[in-house]
């Protein structure tokens, strides 16, 4: 269920704008392809006094199941999740990051559950704990014949390790294949790279929505975004409502998008 006001007044007031909110939304432009941003977890445990970041981590874990739900009834095909940054491997504490580890095994193997979510781990192995890098593998192996709603799983991800391992990819398939650098230069082009990505196969994201209020891209998707809109929301993640969500899908579909233009 979603997020509503406990007062009967104010939850009939509250349903009655969702409905006029997905009736602002032309269903013609829906996004395919949302990425988000997970942003502002710690910040909500701090709210609540909570001396362990991992209070936070754990309610917004508890909401990407219903959040996803709600992307797969408005019609949206893709969502990617920015979980755990490369650089936060380096920056955050033994202490955090082996609570993380822990929690984003346990949604990995809840969304796997799900009849028809597809799981897929976008990033590198490297740096993540060995429970985790099985609970992504396992999560992705169950659901890979799936055709419902495909979830990438951001985690140990990075933007410019991302461009980075598929340049040593394309190198290093060019260099099997007998070319020279020379040759390289020759076939080097935006939709070789692309093939190379972690998210090959892959449509770009056509909307990047960012929760907490922060208005950057924090090394995320750095390739794929080249032509995606944007859309801030100020609640903190665990806080995301569906109106967030609809609010955002609403201001998608009314945009003219230029592609860079």
């Amino acid at each position: 269920m979603s997020a509503q006001p406990s007062n009967p007044r104010a939850g009939l007031l509250y349903r009655l704008y969702q409905r006029r909110l997905r009736r602002e939304i032309d269903p013609r432009r829906v996004p395919q392809h949302i990425a988000v941003i997970v942003d502002g977890n710690r910040r909500w445990a701090k709210q609540r006094l909570q001396e362990r970041a991992a209070f936070g981590h754990r309610a917004g874990a508890r909401k990407i199941p219903e959040f996803l739900g709600w992307c797969a009834e408005a019609g949206v095909g893709t969502v990617t999740l920015y979980l755990l940054s490369a650089d936060n491997l380096g920056a955050r504490d033994r202490q955090e990051l082996d609570d993380l580890f822990g929690i984003i095994a346990e949604l990995a193997s809840l969304l796997a559950e799900h009849p028809g979510w597809r799981v897929k781990h976008v990033g590198t192995c490297e740096g993540l704990s060995p429970e985790l890098t099985e609970a992504l593998r396992a999560a992705e192996a169950a659901t890979a014949d799936r055709e419902g709603l495909h979830i990438n799983l951001a985690v140990g991800y990075g933007g410019r390790s991302e461009i980075t391992a598929a340049m040593h990819s394309v190198i290093a398939e060019h260099q099997a294949a007998g070319g020279t650098i020379d040759t390289l230069a020759e076939r080097l082009t935006p939709e070789l790279i692309g093939e190379h990505l972690w998210t090959r196969g892959q449509a770009d994201p056509d909307l990047v929505i960012r929760t907490s209020g922060e208005q950057r891209l924090s090394d995320f998707m750095i390739w794929q975004s080249a032509h995606s809109e944007f859309y801030f929301v100020e609640a903190l993640y665990p806080d995301l409502r569906e109106v967030d969500l609809l609010r955002a899908l609403r201001d998608y579909s009314s945009r003219q998008r230029r592609m860079g233009g």
